[in-house]
């Protein structure tokens, strides 16, 4: 029996997204059918898989299926399944809530291109409320499977920021969406279109998406299936096309952006599974891509039954930008979290994907230059991460790794370090590499100027995570990776050392002297082998931590050991040479610390006291 109807607000976040939903987005309306069916399909498989241990919950009606029905008259469209269905709290909480961190962060993403906001839907579990593009009003009608004819329970709303609740009778499980169409979406009540659009966008869904059979034009009591009604990747790779693959990647990632690229293959043997992975074209705008721990982007399946989402089982973090399906044959069907962690076979698959993920990367890095630049700018530093986090492969994914250098045009990230080890001059041991806040800084270092002028090639590391990453990667293909901003140049020989000592020799007064002016500032001031155009440079120790990424440490509250740098002097300066002939002793404090405050600056360092810099500054210029 039907209760009193109870009226409800939305929470705020929920009102402003149908707002937008409802006023703002236009384009690509279609997108609302792929979100509905997405949801009956996840419904069903839901009950699939409660059904295992609890065959009950199927009762006499275990065929499972979607059934879509549009009514010209009433001008509804209705979208049904009889999967696992909701109750009363269930349906409050998936339905007037949106339960996801991502969505405040939805709203911020919407830039008023209707095109491009569009293709937002669904990737903040909003998918629902794409409904209220085409409707003025939707009708959910649900009931739990296993519950009671009584149990049903009935929701509606116009999108106006409230919603009614009411308990009815539903005699049959599963969900049921009445979308009250707006004037002008007729188009979504015609059988042709419906059918199209189910063809295009949820032909691999695994359960039957059932129309009504049409007679001299008109529906029947009947109902057809219109789509494969199987897996996708369980069907052979030569009976599937481009188009076949991407349109279960946009279904099973919400992305309207084709991927990048696929990998599909069956294992058969001692274990027998089925890999289908997508790398994406762009990150996710929401939480799964940002979220270390929330890493969705892997179903898991045991023999076409969806287990779970299950990537931070089956893929490391590094790879978590990678989308798709493992479909295993032997996995237990009463698998839990817990003992899929410790699963000798998951760990098998979980190699299995790690491997496949690379070689993909590898393939398109060999074959489709364009497609894998496209990868790097996307993922580029998400992969570097692989490079602490997985020794057994640090020297496959340092392999896919791109650089920008001082042998390449503009911030691209072109170099591999292949490349480098290819162009690299006679007799050099090293890869040498320079890290900073950004490519512009590391580009105009002026700890790299002296390697550049004898036409040493230098990696320019511009992103924070560089510096960490590049502390595990060590050396690669015989050759150390070496920062040019830590320890000593290689030592010279012949005429050029006997001309570095004479140099020092003669700056020994000055050197003292700059050391005796910054006292425990600096472990030692030195004649630089670095410089050629600048008058001072900050030097570490082998392995100290660069100092942007000790202030970058202490910025997020972290304690830092105290490390005393060196101060580099290039004597050939007219800055240095004005501080050697001198006299003032004023003026020769204040030419002191201004060498040493502006290669903290360039070595992205922070300076104690700015204001005290720049009164030194203004004196300087007005002596």
């Amino acid at each position: 029996m039907n209760s009193k109807p109870e009226t409800r607000a939305f929470e705020a976040e929920v009102s402003q997204v149908l707002h937008l939903v409802t006023h703002s987005l236009y384009s690509h309306k279609e997108i609302f059918l792929r979100e509905l069916i997405s949801n009956a399909s996840d419904a069903c498989d839901k009950l699939r898989f409660a059904a295992l241990s609890d065959a009950s919950l199927t009762g006499d009606d275990a065929e499972l299926r979607i059934e879509i029905v549009a009514d010209k008259d009433a001008r509804t469209l209705t979208i049904r399944d009889n999967g696992i269905g909701m109750t009363r709290e269930e349906v409050i909480e998936n339905i007037g809530t949106i339960a996801r961190s991502g969505t405040r962060r939805f709203l911020e993403s919407l830039s008023g291109d209707s095109r491009k906001d569009t293709q937002l839907i669904g990737q903040f579990g909003v998918g629902f409320y794409s409904a209220f593009i085409v409707a003025d009003r939707v009708t959910l009608v649900t009931r739990k499977a296993g519950a009671a004819a009584g149990d049903g329970v009935r929701w509606e709303s116009g999108g106006s920021g409230e919603y009614t609740l009411e308990a009815v009778d539903a005699p049959e499980r599963g969900t049921s969406v009445t979308l009250h169409l707006k004037e002008d979406e007729t188009e979504f009540l015609d059988n042709w279109k419906l059918r199209e659009l189910i063809t295009r966008y949820s032909d691999h869904v695994a359960f039957p998406i059932r129309l009504p059979k049409m007679e001299d034009g008109k529906p029947t009591a009947g109902f057809e299936t219109v789509n494969h009604a199987a897996a996708l990747w369980t069907r052979a790779k030569s009976e599937l096309t481009d188009e076949d693959y991407q349109g279960f990647y946009k279904s099973l990632a919400h992305d309207y952006n084709d991927a990048l690229a696929w990998t599909h293959n069956r294992v058969e043997g001692s274990q027998s599974y089925t890999l289908l992975l997508y790398v994406p074209e762009k990150p996710p705008f929401d939480a799964v891509f940002t979220g270390r721990d929330e890493r969705k982007g892997l179903k898991l399946y045991i023999r076409r039954v969806f287990i779970m989402d299950a990537s931070e089982q089956l893929l490391p973090s590094y790879l978590r930008f990678v989308r798709g399906v493992v479909d295993s044959d032997d996995l237990p069907l009463n698998v839990s979290r817990e003992i899929l962690q410790d699963n000798r076979l998951v760990a098998q698959i979980r190699a299995a994907c790690v491997k496949r993920t690379l070689d993909l990367l590898e393939k398109l890095a060999k074959d489709e230059p364009e497609k894998f630049a496209q990868f790097t700018n996307a993922f580029g530093n998400v992969l570097k991460e692989g490079i602490a986090e997985d020794g057994a492969n640090r020297e496959r994914i340092a392999k896919l790794l791109r650089f920008a250098s001082t042998a390449s045009d503009g911030d691209a990230k072109t170099v591999s370090l292949d490349d480098y080890i290819g162009r690299m001059q006679a007799g050099q041991d090293a890869i040498w590499y320079v890290t900073a806040d950004s490519f512009a800084a590391a580009k105009s270092s002026p700890l790299i100027e002296g390697l550049r002028a004898k036409g040493v090639e230098v990696l320019l590391l511009g992103d924070r995570i560089d510096e960490w990453m590049i502390g595990y990667l060590g050396e690669y293909g015989g050759k150390k990776l070496r920062n040019a901003a830590k320890g000593e140049l290689d030592a010279a020989d012949g005429a050029e050392k006997e001309r570095r000592e004479k140099a020092a020799a003669e700056a020994r007064p000055l050197l003292d002297r700059l050391a005796a002016m910054l006292g425990d500032r600096v472990a030692e001031v030195r004649v630089s082998d670095r410089l050629t155009e600048s008058p001072s440079c900050i030097v570490l120790g082998e392995y100290d931590m660069a100092l942007h990424m000790q202030r970058l440490l202490r910025e997020a509250g972290h304690d830092v050991p105290d490390s005393k740098p060196i101060l580099e002097i290039n004597p050939a300066h007219p800055l240095v040479q004005r501080l050697a002939g001198e006299d003032d002793a004023a003026r020769s404090e204040d030419l002191g610390r201004l060498l040493y405050e502006e290669a903290q600056i360039a070595a992205g360092d922070q300076l104690a006291d700015p204001a005290a810099f720049i009164a030194r500054v203004n004196r300087l210029l007005h002596a």
